[in-house]
């Protein structure tokens, strides 16, 4: 099956690369559109950034973001995800049309967060974290760092099957930047394939990341956005080769592209004249 583009909508005013663009509903309406006749197969929508030093968002006020934004989006035909780590906005998205509730905590921000979707027919994001952004990397210490992230999401999985979320509606995310710093993201990614023998779907977010910008930075120069997308594009095909079922990124066109390339290269070893 191909890899999936998510596209993703920031509904924020502090998110690291585009807080306040959409911030608001219109803006990210239309901009949620559009990755979608770039080719998004599916839309990540967003009210609180999760970039590190991130303060956290009342889920009112996040609730006010986003649900106007799902709806809009969903009744376009849109497959909309929610991305939060708050159980109550997970079940007022749903409501409102989303179909992925996309937790970067795994669950563990809120307690109520694995039952609430239980309680709906949500697909759910599982990803590996360490804890909030303010200090996210202060939990940046692993034995192995494959062997940790892959237990760790081995067993918010098992927590959320017996919070009575089918096995097949569980999707784990490695939780690129979140508690891994540099290298640390590189060997995740060279790991995949151990993650992906878990046998979930795994989706997996590089996009714009620090550790692309350092380094993309150790040949001189600013990391600009296009550099990071062009950086972006590149671990997401290497990420879909690795066995990923989707990636989530800000540039989907380029996704998009890279993806077909990737694939037409692929192709060429079928080929009979």
């Amino acid at each position: 099956m191909p890899c999936l583009v998510m596209g993703i909508v920031n509904v924020t005013p502090d998110s690291f690369s585009d807080g306040g663009l959409f911030l608001a509903a219109d803006a990210a309406i239309a901009h949620g559109l559009e990755l979608r006749a770039h080719g998004a197969d599916l839309l990540d929508v967003g009210g609180e950034s999760t970039r590190p030093g991130a303060e956290r968002v009342d889920p009112a006020v996040e609730q006010g973001r986003v649900l106007p934004v799902v709806e809009a989006l969903a009744s376009s035909g849109a497959i909309v995800s929610i991305d939060t780590m708050n159980a109550s906005t997970a079940v007022a998205a749903v409501e409102a049309g989303a179909r992925i509730v996309n937790d970067v905590s795994g669950g563990l921000a809120d307690p109520a967060m694995l039952a609430a979707v239980a309680g709906t027919d949500a697909e759910i994001v599982v990803q590996h974290w360490r804890g909030h952004s303010a200090d996210m990397y202060a939990q940046a210490t692993y034995d192995d760092i494959v062997s940790d992230v892959v237990g760790e999401l081995a067993r918010r999985v098992e927590a959320a099957v017996t919070a009575g979320i089918p096995p097949e509606r569980v999707i784990v995310d490695p939780g690129i930047g979140f508690g891994k710093k540099g290298a640390q993201n590189w060997a995740v990614l060279h790991g995949l394939p151990r993650l992906a023998a878990l046998g979930h779907r795994v989706l997996v977010g590089t996009s714009r990341k620090r550790f692309l910008v350092e380094t993309l930075e150790t040949r001189g120069g600013e990391a600009s956005i296009p550099r990071r997308d062009l950086a972006t594009a590149v671990t997401s095909v290497l990420a879909a080769q690795a066995g990923a079922w989707g990636v989530r990124v800000h540039d989907v066109a380029a996704t998009v592209d890279a993806l077909d390339v990737a694939a037409q290269w692929e192709s060429g070893s079928t080929w009979t004249s």
